[in-house]
Protein backbone atom coordinates (compact mmCIF):
# COMPACT_ATOMS: atom_id res chain seq x y z
CA UNK A 1 0.00 0.00 0.00
CA UNK A 2 0.95 3.82 -0.28
CA UNK A 3 -0.02 5.54 2.67
CA UNK A 4 0.00 9.65 2.67
CA UNK A 5 -0.46 11.14 6.10
CA UNK A 6 -1.33 15.04 6.39
CA UNK A 7 0.77 17.27 9.06
CA UNK A 8 3.77 17.64 10.17
CA UNK A 9 4.39 17.95 14.13
CA UNK A 10 5.39 15.04 16.83
CA UNK A 11 2.04 13.50 16.25
CA UNK A 12 2.42 12.48 12.31
CA UNK A 13 5.89 11.54 12.56
CA UNK A 14 3.96 9.29 15.95
CA UNK A 15 1.94 8.06 13.04
CA UNK A 16 4.76 7.44 10.46
CA UNK A 17 6.96 5.73 12.66
CA UNK A 18 3.94 2.74 14.28
CA UNK A 19 2.72 2.60 9.69
CA UNK A 20 6.33 2.35 8.96
CA UNK A 21 6.50 -1.11 10.81
CA UNK A 22 3.20 -2.58 8.88
CA UNK A 23 3.82 -5.36 6.71
CA UNK A 24 1.03 -3.76 4.82
CA UNK A 25 2.60 -0.43 3.48
CA UNK A 26 4.59 -0.36 0.70
CA UNK A 27 5.84 3.61 0.56
CA UNK A 28 4.89 6.18 3.06
CA UNK A 29 4.31 9.68 2.22
CA UNK A 30 4.04 13.08 4.19
CA UNK A 31 2.79 16.30 3.57
CA UNK A 32 3.85 18.91 4.49
CA UNK A 33 6.06 17.22 6.69
CA UNK A 34 9.61 17.82 8.69
CA UNK A 35 13.32 17.32 8.90
CA UNK A 36 12.37 14.19 10.94
CA UNK A 37 9.62 12.52 9.03
CA UNK A 38 11.57 13.23 5.80
CA UNK A 39 14.13 10.13 7.48
CA UNK A 40 11.17 8.09 7.52
CA UNK A 41 9.00 9.25 4.60
CA UNK A 42 8.49 11.13 1.44
CA UNK A 43 7.97 14.97 2.43
CA UNK A 44 6.12 16.73 0.07
CA UNK A 45 5.80 20.29 0.50
CA UNK A 46 2.21 20.72 0.37
CA UNK A 47 0.22 23.29 3.19
CA UNK A 48 -2.82 20.90 5.36
CA UNK A 49 -5.32 23.55 4.68
CA UNK A 50 -4.73 23.17 0.48
CA UNK A 51 -7.57 20.67 0.40
CA UNK A 52 -7.48 20.70 -3.40
CA UNK A 53 -3.90 20.33 -3.38
CA UNK A 54 -3.71 17.11 -1.46
CA UNK A 55 -6.73 15.73 -3.25
CA UNK A 56 -4.54 16.46 -6.40
CA UNK A 57 -1.55 14.44 -5.03
CA UNK A 58 -2.92 11.50 -3.47
CA UNK A 59 -5.00 11.20 -7.32
CA UNK A 60 -1.76 11.51 -8.99
CA UNK A 61 0.60 9.11 -6.88
CA UNK A 62 -2.10 6.51 -6.34
CA UNK A 63 -2.77 6.66 -2.92
CA UNK A 64 -4.45 3.93 -0.64
CA UNK A 65 -4.65 5.52 2.06
CA UNK A 66 -4.90 9.50 3.40
CA UNK A 67 -4.62 9.76 7.25
CA UNK A 68 -5.25 12.96 9.07
CA UNK A 69 -3.29 14.35 11.73
CA UNK A 70 -4.35 18.01 12.52
CA UNK A 71 -7.98 19.21 13.25
CA UNK A 72 -8.06 22.02 10.60
CA UNK A 73 -8.26 20.14 7.23
CA UNK A 74 -10.50 17.79 8.96
CA UNK A 75 -13.23 20.85 10.05
CA UNK A 76 -12.94 21.73 6.53
CA UNK A 77 -14.15 18.67 5.44
CA UNK A 78 -11.55 16.91 3.61
CA UNK A 79 -12.51 13.34 4.43
CA UNK A 80 -15.68 14.65 2.28
CA UNK A 81 -13.92 15.70 -0.25
CA UNK A 82 -11.79 12.79 -0.72
CA UNK A 83 -14.58 10.39 -0.59
CA UNK A 84 -16.65 11.86 -3.04
CA UNK A 85 -13.15 11.49 -5.30
CA UNK A 86 -13.32 7.75 -4.91
CA UNK A 87 -10.25 7.78 -2.27
CA UNK A 88 -9.76 6.02 1.11
CA UNK A 89 -8.85 8.24 3.83
CA UNK A 90 -9.51 7.93 7.75
CA UNK A 91 -11.25 10.73 9.69
CA UNK A 92 -14.47 12.10 10.97
CA UNK A 93 -16.74 14.17 7.96
CA UNK A 94 -16.98 17.94 8.16
CA UNK A 95 -20.24 17.55 10.05
CA UNK A 96 -18.69 15.06 12.38
CA UNK A 97 -16.02 17.15 13.21
CA UNK A 98 -18.08 19.55 14.60
CA UNK A 99 -17.35 17.85 17.90
CA UNK A 100 -13.88 19.80 17.83
CA UNK A 101 -14.96 22.56 15.28
CA UNK A 102 -17.39 24.27 18.11
CA UNK A 103 -17.16 24.17 21.47
CA UNK A 104 -20.81 25.32 21.67
CA UNK A 105 -22.26 23.20 19.64
CA UNK A 106 -20.64 19.94 21.33
CA UNK A 107 -21.92 21.77 24.97
CA UNK A 108 -25.75 22.02 22.91
CA UNK A 109 -24.68 18.71 22.11
CA UNK A 110 -23.65 17.22 25.91
CA UNK A 111 -26.29 18.28 27.08
CA UNK A 112 -28.91 17.18 25.03
CA UNK A 113 -27.95 13.47 25.49
CA UNK A 114 -27.25 14.13 29.23
CA UNK A 115 -23.72 13.02 28.70
CA UNK A 116 -21.79 14.62 31.61
CA UNK A 117 -20.31 18.05 31.26
CA UNK A 118 -19.81 21.59 33.35
CA UNK A 119 -22.51 23.45 33.51
CA UNK A 120 -22.05 26.58 31.36
CA UNK A 121 -23.28 29.51 29.07
CA UNK A 122 -22.89 31.06 26.07
CA UNK A 123 -22.31 34.73 24.40
CA UNK A 124 -22.14 36.10 21.33
CA UNK A 125 -21.97 39.63 22.61
CA UNK A 126 -19.20 41.22 24.41
CA UNK A 127 -20.57 43.11 27.03
CA UNK A 128 -23.31 40.56 28.10
CA UNK A 129 -20.28 37.94 28.70
CA UNK A 130 -18.75 40.62 30.81
CA UNK A 131 -21.83 41.26 32.82
CA UNK A 132 -22.15 37.30 33.20
CA UNK A 133 -18.28 37.09 34.20
CA UNK A 134 -18.33 39.95 36.80
CA UNK A 135 -20.59 37.75 39.18
CA UNK A 136 -19.96 34.66 38.78
CA UNK A 137 -18.36 32.07 40.73
CA UNK A 138 -14.56 31.68 40.95
CA UNK A 139 -12.59 30.17 39.46
CA UNK A 140 -14.35 30.30 36.13
CA UNK A 141 -13.30 28.55 32.65
CA UNK A 142 -13.32 30.69 29.31
CA UNK A 143 -13.35 28.90 25.75
CA UNK A 144 -13.61 30.61 22.57
CA UNK A 145 -15.76 28.30 20.43
CA UNK A 146 -13.68 27.84 17.17
CA UNK A 147 -10.28 25.97 16.69
CA UNK A 148 -7.80 28.12 18.48
CA UNK A 149 -4.11 25.32 18.66
CA UNK A 150 -5.10 24.13 21.84
CA UNK A 151 -4.73 27.90 23.62
CA UNK A 152 -8.24 28.98 23.28
CA UNK A 153 -9.02 28.04 26.74
CA UNK A 154 -8.74 30.37 29.84
CA UNK A 155 -8.77 29.17 33.57
CA UNK A 156 -9.68 32.17 35.11
CA UNK A 157 -9.34 33.09 39.28
CA UNK A 158 -10.33 36.56 39.95
CA UNK A 159 -12.99 38.61 37.96
CA UNK A 160 -10.37 40.59 36.62
CA UNK A 161 -8.66 38.15 34.46
CA UNK A 162 -12.62 36.95 33.34
CA UNK A 163 -12.24 40.55 32.07
CA UNK A 164 -8.85 40.24 30.34
CA UNK A 165 -9.61 36.87 28.60
CA UNK A 166 -12.68 38.20 27.26
CA UNK A 167 -10.97 41.13 26.03
CA UNK A 168 -8.22 39.41 24.60
CA UNK A 169 -10.89 36.50 22.78
CA UNK A 170 -14.01 39.29 21.75
CA UNK A 171 -12.52 42.35 21.68
CA UNK A 172 -8.71 42.15 20.41
CA UNK A 173 -9.69 38.48 18.48
CA UNK A 174 -6.58 37.24 18.94
CA UNK A 175 -7.95 33.82 17.93
CA UNK A 176 -9.92 35.36 15.25
CA UNK A 177 -13.42 34.01 14.09
CA UNK A 178 -12.83 31.44 16.51
CA UNK A 179 -13.98 34.22 19.34
CA UNK A 180 -17.50 34.97 17.72
CA UNK A 181 -18.84 32.81 20.32
CA UNK A 182 -17.56 32.22 24.47
CA UNK A 183 -18.40 29.56 26.25
CA UNK A 184 -18.34 30.39 29.99
CA UNK A 185 -18.55 27.11 32.47
CA UNK A 186 -17.86 26.02 35.78
CA UNK A 187 -14.65 24.80 36.95
CA UNK A 188 -14.10 21.25 37.99
CA UNK A 189 -12.00 19.78 40.19
CA UNK A 190 -10.09 16.18 39.41
CA UNK A 191 -7.42 14.58 37.35
CA UNK A 192 -7.41 14.67 33.62
CA UNK A 193 -7.31 12.07 31.58
CA UNK A 194 -7.21 11.98 27.63
CA UNK A 195 -8.95 9.50 26.25
CA UNK A 196 -8.32 8.17 22.29
CA UNK A 197 -10.80 5.37 20.70
CA UNK A 198 -11.06 4.44 17.07
CA UNK A 199 -14.53 4.51 15.56
CA UNK A 200 -16.09 2.98 12.95
CA UNK A 201 -19.38 4.86 13.15
CA UNK A 202 -20.82 2.21 15.76
CA UNK A 203 -17.98 0.38 18.21
CA UNK A 204 -15.19 1.40 19.37
CA UNK A 205 -11.52 0.72 20.28
CA UNK A 206 -10.08 2.03 23.10
CA UNK A 207 -5.79 3.45 23.02
CA UNK A 208 -4.46 3.11 26.44
CA UNK A 209 -5.17 6.16 28.79
CA UNK A 210 -2.95 9.01 28.98
CA UNK A 211 -2.30 11.93 30.45
CA UNK A 212 -1.23 15.59 29.08
CA UNK A 213 0.62 17.95 30.24
CA UNK A 214 -0.93 21.30 29.36
CA UNK A 215 0.61 24.70 30.82
CA UNK A 216 4.03 25.83 29.99
CA UNK A 217 5.38 25.79 33.63
CA UNK A 218 6.14 23.37 35.84
CA UNK A 219 3.14 22.36 38.42
CA UNK A 220 0.64 23.45 35.65
CA UNK A 221 1.78 27.30 36.02
CA UNK A 222 1.60 29.52 33.34
CA UNK A 223 -0.17 29.97 29.68
CA UNK A 224 -2.02 26.82 28.06
CA UNK A 225 0.28 25.64 25.33
CA UNK A 226 -0.80 22.47 22.14
CA UNK A 227 0.98 20.16 25.18
CA UNK A 228 4.19 20.00 26.90
CA UNK A 229 4.63 16.52 27.18
CA UNK A 230 2.21 12.88 27.88
CA UNK A 231 2.57 9.92 30.15
CA UNK A 232 0.21 6.53 29.57
CA UNK A 233 -1.46 4.96 30.97
CA UNK A 234 -2.26 6.93 33.82
CA UNK A 235 -2.50 4.55 37.07
CA UNK A 236 -4.76 6.77 38.37
CA UNK A 237 -7.83 5.43 36.47
CA UNK A 238 -9.24 2.23 37.54
CA UNK A 239 -10.42 -0.44 35.55
CA UNK A 240 -14.29 0.98 37.37
CA UNK A 241 -13.39 4.25 36.24
CA UNK A 242 -12.86 3.45 32.72
CA UNK A 243 -16.16 1.31 32.46
CA UNK A 244 -18.02 4.35 33.31
CA UNK A 245 -15.92 6.64 30.86
CA UNK A 246 -17.06 3.64 28.02
CA UNK A 247 -20.90 3.28 29.17
CA UNK A 248 -21.29 7.03 30.03
CA UNK A 249 -19.53 9.28 27.50
CA UNK A 250 -17.93 7.72 24.75
CA UNK A 251 -20.66 4.97 23.54
CA UNK A 252 -23.17 7.35 24.24
CA UNK A 253 -21.31 10.27 21.94
CA UNK A 254 -20.75 8.02 19.01
CA UNK A 255 -24.72 6.55 19.40
CA UNK A 256 -26.14 10.26 19.71
CA UNK A 257 -23.92 11.11 16.95
CA UNK A 258 -25.54 8.16 14.62
CA UNK A 259 -28.85 9.80 15.57
CA UNK A 260 -28.34 13.30 14.60
CA UNK A 261 -26.95 11.99 10.88
CA UNK A 262 -23.06 12.87 11.95
CA UNK A 263 -22.07 9.27 12.06
CA UNK A 264 -18.58 9.24 13.51
CA UNK A 265 -15.28 7.58 11.80
CA UNK A 266 -12.37 8.17 13.31
CA UNK A 267 -10.42 9.38 16.22
CA UNK A 268 -12.77 10.09 18.90
CA UNK A 269 -10.33 12.29 21.59
CA UNK A 270 -11.88 13.01 24.49
CA UNK A 271 -10.38 15.41 27.33
CA UNK A 272 -12.06 14.64 30.36
CA UNK A 273 -11.46 14.93 34.07
CA UNK A 274 -12.35 12.74 36.64
CA UNK A 275 -14.33 14.74 39.15
CA UNK A 276 -16.00 13.34 43.00
CA UNK A 277 -19.24 12.81 40.68
CA UNK A 278 -17.71 10.79 38.27
CA UNK A 279 -15.98 11.42 35.02
CA UNK A 280 -17.00 14.70 32.76
CA UNK A 281 -16.46 15.97 29.58
CA UNK A 282 -14.18 18.78 29.10
CA UNK A 283 -13.35 18.76 25.73
CA UNK A 284 -13.98 16.69 22.07
CA UNK A 285 -11.19 16.58 19.62
CA UNK A 286 -11.63 14.76 16.10
CA UNK A 287 -8.10 13.65 15.47
CA UNK A 288 -5.30 11.65 17.59
CA UNK A 289 -3.96 13.89 20.20
CA UNK A 290 -0.67 15.88 20.50
CA UNK A 291 1.54 14.88 22.54
CA UNK A 292 -0.64 11.84 23.59
CA UNK A 293 -0.14 9.84 19.73
CA UNK A 294 3.50 10.15 20.93
CA UNK A 295 3.10 7.70 23.64
CA UNK A 296 0.09 5.91 22.77
CA UNK A 297 1.61 4.19 19.17
CA UNK A 298 4.93 3.03 21.16
CA UNK A 299 2.91 1.26 23.40
CA UNK A 300 0.20 -0.07 21.23
CA UNK A 301 1.00 -3.80 19.70
CA UNK A 302 -1.63 -3.36 17.01
CA UNK A 303 -0.89 -3.15 13.52
CA UNK A 304 -2.08 0.37 12.69
CA UNK A 305 -3.43 0.13 9.06
CA UNK A 306 -5.42 -2.89 9.45
CA UNK A 307 -7.01 -1.05 12.71
CA UNK A 308 -7.69 1.44 10.24
CA UNK A 309 -9.14 -0.11 7.37
CA UNK A 310 -11.70 -2.55 10.47
CA UNK A 311 -12.52 0.77 11.18
CA UNK A 312 -13.40 2.30 7.33
CA UNK A 313 -15.07 -1.45 7.51
CA UNK A 314 -17.42 -1.02 10.13
CA UNK A 315 -15.25 -4.19 11.43
CA UNK A 316 -13.88 -2.59 14.81
CA UNK A 317 -15.74 -5.36 16.92
CA UNK A 318 -13.65 -8.15 15.94
CA UNK A 319 -10.41 -6.13 16.60
CA UNK A 320 -8.69 -6.97 19.72
CA UNK A 321 -6.58 -3.97 20.92
CA UNK A 322 -3.21 -4.82 22.55
CA UNK A 323 -1.02 -2.80 25.23
CA UNK A 324 2.53 -3.68 26.11
CA UNK A 325 2.78 -3.93 29.78
CA UNK A 326 5.05 -1.22 31.07
CA UNK A 327 4.42 2.66 30.53
CA UNK A 328 5.71 5.27 28.23
CA UNK A 329 6.17 9.18 29.44
CA UNK A 330 7.35 11.74 26.46
CA UNK A 331 8.60 15.03 27.21
CA UNK A 332 8.35 18.10 24.84
CA UNK A 333 11.53 20.30 23.96
CA UNK A 334 10.04 23.71 23.09
CA UNK A 335 11.80 26.94 21.85
CA UNK A 336 12.41 29.65 24.57
CA UNK A 337 9.20 32.25 24.22
CA UNK A 338 6.72 29.51 23.44
CA UNK A 339 3.78 29.91 23.26
CA UNK A 340 4.27 33.45 22.83
CA UNK A 341 6.98 35.16 20.92
CA UNK A 342 10.18 32.83 19.66
CA UNK A 343 12.96 32.45 17.39
CA UNK A 344 13.41 29.73 14.83
CA UNK A 345 16.52 28.66 12.65
CA UNK A 346 18.26 27.47 15.98
CA UNK A 347 20.96 24.66 15.18
CA UNK A 348 19.67 21.07 17.15
CA UNK A 349 22.71 19.29 18.51
CA UNK A 350 22.62 15.88 20.16
CA UNK A 351 20.16 14.22 17.62
CA UNK A 352 22.68 11.99 16.47
CA UNK A 353 23.48 10.68 19.90
CA UNK A 354 22.83 6.99 20.24
CA UNK A 355 19.20 6.53 21.46
CA UNK A 356 18.56 3.71 24.15
CA UNK A 357 16.52 0.83 22.69
CA UNK A 358 13.35 1.70 23.78
CA UNK A 359 13.47 5.55 23.16
CA UNK A 360 12.44 7.86 20.19
CA UNK A 361 12.44 11.42 19.22
CA UNK A 362 9.67 12.14 17.48
CA UNK A 363 10.26 15.72 15.15
CA UNK A 364 7.66 19.04 15.69
CA UNK A 365 9.09 21.95 14.70
CA UNK A 366 12.10 21.46 12.88
CA UNK A 367 13.44 21.99 9.21
CA UNK A 368 16.63 21.00 7.49
CA UNK A 369 19.24 23.70 6.54
CA UNK A 370 22.63 23.00 4.66
CA UNK A 371 22.08 19.46 5.97
CA UNK A 372 21.96 20.27 9.52
CA UNK A 373 18.89 20.21 11.53
CA UNK A 374 16.97 23.86 12.90
CA UNK A 375 14.35 24.75 14.88
CA UNK A 376 10.76 25.92 13.15
CA UNK A 377 8.33 25.69 15.58
CA UNK A 378 7.19 26.59 18.80
CA UNK A 379 7.03 23.12 19.94
CA UNK A 380 10.18 21.40 18.49
CA UNK A 381 11.08 18.11 20.07
CA UNK A 382 9.49 15.28 21.49
CA UNK A 383 11.42 12.53 23.47
CA UNK A 384 9.41 9.31 24.19
CA UNK A 385 10.55 6.08 26.17
CA UNK A 386 9.12 2.98 27.08
CA UNK A 387 10.33 1.23 30.02
CA UNK A 388 8.72 -1.04 32.33
CA UNK A 389 7.68 1.37 35.11
CA UNK A 390 6.68 5.07 35.00
CA UNK A 391 9.17 5.72 37.29
CA UNK A 392 12.35 4.48 34.84
CA UNK A 393 10.32 5.66 31.68
CA UNK A 394 10.59 9.04 32.93
CA UNK A 395 14.31 8.41 34.11
CA UNK A 396 15.38 7.27 30.46
CA UNK A 397 13.06 10.53 28.82
CA UNK A 398 14.93 12.90 30.84
CA UNK A 399 18.52 11.64 30.05
CA UNK A 400 17.82 11.56 26.59
CA UNK A 401 16.93 15.16 26.67
CA UNK A 402 19.50 16.26 28.62
CA UNK A 403 21.79 14.91 26.07
CA UNK A 404 19.70 17.61 22.98
CA UNK A 405 20.80 21.21 23.00
CA UNK A 406 19.74 24.47 20.75
CA UNK A 407 20.01 28.28 21.34
CA UNK A 408 16.69 28.64 24.36
CA UNK A 409 16.01 25.13 24.20
CA UNK A 410 12.86 25.08 27.50
CA UNK A 411 11.43 21.63 28.88
CA UNK A 412 9.07 21.14 31.05
CA UNK A 413 10.79 18.95 34.51
CA UNK A 414 7.96 17.38 35.71
CA UNK A 415 6.61 15.25 33.06
CA UNK A 416 4.41 12.43 34.96
CA UNK A 417 4.64 13.43 38.32
CA UNK A 418 0.95 13.32 39.19
CA UNK A 419 1.55 9.57 37.98
CA UNK A 420 4.28 8.84 40.00
CA UNK A 421 2.29 10.59 43.19
CA UNK A 422 -0.93 8.39 42.51
CA UNK A 423 -1.49 5.52 44.94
Amino acid sequence: MRVLVIGSGGREHALVWKIKRSALVKKIYCAPGNFGISRDAICENIPVNDLQRLLHFAVKEKIDLTIVGPEQPLVDGIVDLFENNGLAIFGPTQRAAQLEGSKVFTKEFLARHRIPSAAYAVFSDYDQARNYAAVARMPLVIKADGLAAGKGVVICHEPAQAMEALSQIMHKRVFGAAGDKVILEEFLQGEEVSILALSDGEHLVYLAPAQDHKRIFDGDQGANTGGMGAYAPTPFLTAEGFERIQSEIMAPTIKAMAGEDRPYRGVLYAGLILTAQGPKVLEYNCRFGDPETQVLLPLAQNDLIETIFAARSGLLHRVQWRNREGATAGVVIASGGYPERYEKEKRIYGLDKALDQETMIFHSGTREVQGNPVTAGGRVLTVTAWAPTLRDAIDSAYRTVGKITFDGAYYRKDIGAKGLRSP
